[in-house]
């Protein structure tokens, strides 16, 4: 399978841990993956403001950019969104590469399978909250939503379910929106904080020691929280946490985490 890596642009220009860390991922899966250059963006943000014609250059330089992929595993669950629902609108090209775009841990989960995840021996002995985000929730079906009848089921938690020493945080809200939503945090600051606060005081009234997301947008956005409140909360991607010890110790930037998860955390309350 010929397959590309989409790393977001806030996750290219903030956070590249995390895209080495899916990267060292996948190739420790026996994964040829290649990272091509040619789509800073998916065009997701000026699209959600109310500007998809505008936008359409930029998912035009998507589509045409991973064209010749059989898959592309996209380290989002909002990106790997819209370009399943609207590069379709590009033609017959662009139908193709809505098809063949997946988020990781759906990749992870559904075709490379949990047995191959398993043998990686990852190791994270830690009490983790789990973050699924919205799109990756409902948009994606990366788990079911408490507000949906039907047999439960969850693959990011059976993905980390893989890894050594983890163990679950039981939270009162699960599936509850962290306030990010892109562009809302910045036309309603005040609404998107307190649904943040909310999410922070539930994974404390639990013990989180981290918490591990699909999405990075959703840490960033606890993150900020978390260090304004004084709290220090590891915030993990799932691709940081499945990537084995062995080979995250290669990585200066994967170091640099762990090593924030050794320091001491004070109380996650404060202000609603």
């Amino acid at each position: 399978m010929n397959v590309a890596l989409f790393v977001p642009c806030y996750v290219d220009q903030l956070y590249p841990h995390v895209a080495i860390a899916a990267l060292g991922l996948l190739e420790a899966l026996g994964i040829t993956v290649a990272v091509p250059e040619g789509a800073a963006c998916c065009g997701q943000p000026p699209a959600n403001a109310g500007f998809e014609r505008r936008a359409e250059h930029t998912l035009g330089a998507f589509v045409s950019t991973y064209a010749p992929y059989d898959r592309v595993v996209v380290l989002s669950g909002s990106c790997a969104v819209h370009v399943r629902s609207h590069a379709g609108s590009l033609g017959a090209a662009g139908a193709q590469v809505a098809e063949r775009t997946t988020e990781l841990c759906a990749f992870l989960h559904d075709e490379v399978g949990l047995d191959a995840v398993a043998s990686l021996g990852a190791s994270f002995p830690r009490r983790v909250a789990v973050h699924v985000g919205c799109h990756a929730l409902r948009g994606l079906g990366l788990a079911r939503p408490t507000e949906l009848q039907g047999p439960r089921f969850d693959k990011v938690r059976a993905l980390l379910g893989t890894v050594q020493g983890l163990t679950f945080a039981e939270l009162s809200r699960p599936d509850e929106c962290c306030g990010f939503g892109g562009t809302f945090a910045v036309a309603e600051p005040a609404i998107s904080a307190k649904m943040g606060r909310d999410r922070l005081r539930d994974y404390d009234a639990h013990d989180a020691e981290a918490v591990v997301s699909t999405d990075v947008s959703c840490l960033m956005h606890l993150g900020g929280l978390a260090a304004r409140g004084g709290v220090r909360l590891p915030m993990l991607h799932v691709a940081e946490v499945l990537w084995s010890e062995e080979r995250r110790a290669n990585s200066e930037e994967s170091e640099r985490v762990r090593s924030s998860l050794l320091a001491p955390r004070s109380s996650l309350g404060g202000p609603s």
